[in-house]
């Protein structure tokens, strides 16, 4: 079993930049494929990247791609999602989560383990 904490988040104007980390305990991040989804208040989960058990693929949801980019680092035992050209719709609370498959899912249903969240505000 895995134990997820997530950290950074914080408000930023729009084009900024920032990065949310994901630090795992309790299991290596290599056990699982990781998932970063967001919520808006009023809105459903939902998916923004992924990076499967090996490290060596990622997917991106459109909306995010060219601007996020999801990476880990296992001697930090630690996921991160590096979040640029930061705009107004991206404001939401941040969640990392793991599976224990080897491949990252879009389904928020298909991931075992959750961090908290970390809220991330982006100014007009």
């Amino acid at each position: 079993q895995v134990q997820l904490v997530e950290s950074g988040g914080g408000l930023v104007q729009a084009g900024g930049s920032l990065r949310v980390s994901c630090r795992a305990s309790g299991r290596t991040v290599s056990s699982y494929a990781m998932g970063w989804f967001r919520q808006a208040p009023g809105k459903e989960r939902e998916f923004v990247a992924a990076i499967n058990r090996s490290g060596g693929s990622t997917s991106y949801a459109d909306s995010v791609k060219g601007r996020f980019t999801i990476s880990r680092d296992i001697t930090k035992n630690t996921g991160y999602l590096q979040m640029n050209s930061l705009k107004p719709e991206d404001t939401a609370v941040y969640y990392c989560a793991a599976r224990t498959g080897s491949r990252g899912s879009f389904y928020f249903n298909e991931y075992d383990y959750w961090g908290q969240g970390t809220q991330v505000t982006v100014s007009s």
